[in-house]
């Protein structure tokens, strides 16, 4: 029996009409509240579109759980949806690559302190986190709480290589929910404190404070601007700009080759040794104890056929093209060139992927492809480039967060669980990497 297909049967094609339905309701909402933003001290957290979506899905499967309605978001629509995320992700990377094609010859002449500093951005994630959320009792999503901070290109890895429905999705999922909320307002506080000390130079600071993240990063930098001179605030925010255009390219594959690794070395040497059982510790069997077991439910993410990938890479697109539309007036038909560019390089960089035995991640071959696409050594990468640009980042993330947060509620027993331990774990980890950073850009630097 086919499974997620283009033309899915019975009561595979009424629960795919369900989830996308909900989906698009979930998202045109979350465009309509738009961004909010309020103070807390002296960061400020901004709630965009995506988090609406994300936290919108989420409660559409709470209360699902309370109502015997067909039209419910059930648990084997949830797992759908989670399907459905996983190849989403890959038009994420697509987007990302294709914004740094062309950024590729400023990268170069970016200096050995930025790109060396790369390395402890994600060594001190693990360094600090990882022991800690082991003591806590938190097991296999301490992986994916830990191995980045935990944004958006770090969803799209955990997801391919162990599935969004996995402790270590979880974790990242958690990591990623808790630096949204509140990564803006403790990294500026924390880099606020170590700026204050005196010991490091404003620019290797600076450079510890591109930590991949947007907002983050402008409330770090901010923060330590706020105590340098005019002249050197300037050339603060300029290398924090710099490196966190390094951390959100090259750290994809940092990410995925060196901090993951060493993410799941450590849990295995450190478990036996540090680990300690504690109610986080049951938090997969907690929620596995009321859902479907493994190959049960037909539209698992094990089981997502090409067409059904397909499939989630055009709904996925047409989100996106809603999303630009109703946030910045880009009609589909201005947007859709630089869509089909990022569709033609997901589907190229999943191609080669399979054709090598999935040895290198699609992530990765997607990646290069869209790389490739708009870099000065396309002949058609200035063009590309143009197209593209039209279509927002933001864009693209929306709605692959909606089928985050529709797949979410599944998981709440064990988010639950995980509780505090989790928030604490995702200060630290933010911590490890901002000092990581500074400390490796400080040798560099001097």
């Amino acid at each position: 029996m086919s499974t997620l297909a283009m033309r899915p049967s019975g009561g595979e094609g009424i629960r795919s009409a369900k989830l996308f339905a909900f989906a698009a309701a979930i998202l045109i909402v979350a465009e309509l509240i738009g961004s909010f933003t309020f103070k807390i001290g002296p960061g400020k957290v901004v709630l965009l579109p995506m988090i609406w979506a994300l936290l919108l899905g989420a409660a559409l499967g709470v209360i699902s759980d309370r109502s015997k309605s067909t039209l419910r978001l059930d648990v084997k629509t949830q797992f759908y949806a989670a399907a459905i995320l996983q190849p989403a992700l890959l038009l994420f990377i697509a987007k990302l690559g294709l914004m740094i094609g062309s950024a590729l010859p400023k990268l170069v002449s970016a200096g050995w302190a930025l790109a060396f500093q790369e390395l402890g951005h994600f060594v001190g994630t693990i360094l600090l986190g990882l022991p800690l959320a082991l003591l806590l009792g938190i097991k296999r999503e301490a992986i994916g709480a830990t191995f980045s901070v935990g944004r958006e290109p770090s969803l799209a890895i955990i997801g391919e290589k162990y599935g969004m429905d996995s402790a270590e999705g979880r974790g990242v999922l958690a990591e990623y929910l808790t630096g949204t909320i509140f990564g803006a307002v403790f990294i500026a506080i924390f880099a606020g404190f170590v700026a204050s000390l005196g010991i490091f130079d404003p620019l290797a600071l600076a450079m510890g404070s591109g930590v991949g993240s947007g907002s983050m990063m402008a409330a770090a930098s901010g923060a330590i601007a706020a105590q340098q001179t005019p002249e050197m605030a300037k050339s603060v925010l300029t290398f924090a700009a710099a490196s966190n255009l390094i951390t959100t390219t090259v750290g994809t594959y940092f990410t995925l080759f060196i901090s993951l690794p060493m993410a799941l070395f450590g849990y295995r040497i450190l478990e036996p040794l540090i680990g300690r059982t504690t109610s986080a510790s049951s938090a997969s069997e907690a929620a596995l104890a009321n859902r479907p077991k493994l190959g049960d439910v037909e539209t698992e993410a094990p089981h997502l056929r090409y067409g059904g990938k397909v499939l989630a890479w055009v709904i996925t697109a047409v989100f996106a093209l809603i999303c630009d539309w109703m946030t910045h007036g880009t009609t589909p038909l201005q947007g859709l060139p630089g869509m089909v560019t990022m569709l033609v390089a997901v589907v190229i960089g999943d191609a080669l992927s399979t054709i090598t035995g999935r040895r290198i991640p699609a992530v990765c071959w997607v990646s290069f492809v869209a790389m490739f696409a708009t870099s000065p050594w396309c002949p058609w990468g200035a063009q590309l480039a143009d197209l593209s640009a039209r279509n927002d980042f933001l864009g693209v993330t929306t709605p692959m967060l909606t089928f985050a947060g529709l797949s979410i509620a599944k998981d709440l027993p064990a988010f639950r669980r995980l509780g505090w331990r989790i928030v604490l774990v995702s200060f630290v980890a933010n911590a490890g990497t901002f000092l990581g950073a500074t400390i490796v850009a400080q040798f560099f630097h001097i």
